[in-house]
């Protein structure tokens, strides 16, 4: 039985798929030749298994010495990887280390010294490590860059190729995102060997659920207060996305106050500030979890039925990054954007083609709306107080 028919085998028992995802057919044999590849493919279509599984086939875990390296661009990115390699290298002398700012350097250290097959971490981190000449990069032959796109990004790109240089000159790269531009294809096609480019699009995938696209009109004042009625529907378990950290610390202060069941997500937290508000929104004592794109990046949350833009995204490709959230595995999804009137020409730019429904929130139900609603009475908490005041 050939690798990718095991994998096949695997997938139907262990994950419950019919068969691999189109992402993970085209990838892994090419991985497995040695193939650099740049590939893109929406949020939740199975990235990570794409590259894990041919890395597993590929390093040796008798070998010490430190092999592959992932980089990613957040912490909880990271910590998912990590948690997906360590499900499939149970059993198997394989090891991974998890190498992200905001953890205690020393202990990576001394992990770092038992030579750990594979190193995830983020790029920050992993140059304090190479500068301290913990971590040898010229023993690396495997580099993959989850999301990608941000990686090669004009905050991370030198830092990234220089890691890349130093790496083993027979190295193989690999650069997946759910979005990448030209420029970013450019970028990566310099730090890498003929790569070859891969594209899925939400038409190739085989269990995409129904996405429901919808918005409610409201008042920049009234959004925190939408949220805290939104946050007390018993079906919600929603990812909402703001565009500024500042604003996002000021909602995070006015929904504590009034003890809503939402929390807010940012990349300034300590690490068990982070694992600890996702442990408690994957158990359902969080309804909805606030966060920046930046913050965000990489989560991986079963089950989300709404992804809400708060604020609106500046750009189609963040539109389409942040709602992918939803309707994965062939579940459906609702996207709800709290829409302002200054942003309707951007939302509809952003929503061309997917005939978005308008939605009120009244009397503690979110249900269809239509153009003659008078929206401030229905979706501003003011209007049923002076209603319960005649």
């Amino acid at each position: 039985m050939s690798f990718l028919e095991q994998m096949d085998e695997v997938f139907k028992s262990k994950w419950k798929f019919e068969r691999e995802m189109p992402i993970q057919s085209q990838m892994i044999p090419l991985l497995l030749e040695g193939k650099d590849v740049v590939a893109e493919s929406p949020t939740g279509t199975g990235k990570t298994l794409a590259y894990v599984l041919p890395i597993l086939q590929m390093v040796q875990g008798s070998k010490q010495q430190t092999q592959a390296l992932i980089m990613s661009p957040s912490q909880e990115l990271s910590m998912q990887i990590v948690n997906v390699i360590r499900e499939w290298i149970n059993g198997t002398d394989i090891t991974v280390t998890q190498l992200i700012g905001g953890a205690n350097m020393q202990r990576q250290i001394e992990k770092l010294k038992k030579k750990p097959t594979i190193v995830v971490g983020t790029p920050g981190r992993i140059v304090e490590l190479v500068k301290a000449k913990r971590l040898k990069m010229h023993e690396i032959k495997h580099i993959v860059l989850d999301e990608g796109d941000q990686l090669l990004s004009r905050d991370y790109r030198v830092i990234v190729k220089d890691l890349i240089d130093s790496a083993n000159p027979e190295r193989q790269v690999v650069v997946v995102s759910a979005t990448i531009t030209d420029e970013i294809e450019l970028v990566a096609k310099r730090m890498m060997d003929e790569p070859v480019r891969l594209k899925v699009s939400l038409d190739d995938m085989p269990l995409v659920g129904n996405v429901t696209h919808s918005f409610i009109k409201t008042e920049i004042r009234n959004k925190t207060d939408l949220l805290r009625g939104l946050s007390h529907l018993p079906s919600i378990r929603a990812l909402a996305f703001m565009n500024n950290v500042d604003q996002l610390r000021m909602k995070e202060l006015k929904l504590q106050y009034n003890e809503a069941p939402i929390a807010v997500l940012y990349s300034n937290m300590s690490k068990f500030e982070r694992q600890q508000t996702l442990e408690d929104f994957r158990k359902g004592k969080i309804h909805i979890l606030i966060a920046t794109d930046l913050a965000a990046r990489g989560l991986d949350i079963e089950g989300l039925t709404h992804v809400i833009h708060v604020d609106i995204p500046h750009t189609i490709e963040q539109y389409l990054h942040r709602s992918g959230r939803t309707g994965r595995a062939g579940q459906d999804g609702e996207v709800l954007t709290l829409l302002t009137y200054p942003d309707e020409k951007t939302y509809r730019k952003l929503t061309k083609g997917l005939k978005p429904v308008q939605k009120i929130y009244y009397k503690g139900k979110l249900m269809e709306g239509n153009a003659k609603t008078k929206d401030s009475k229905p979706n501003s908490p003011k209007s049923k107080s002076k209603k319960g005041r005649k």
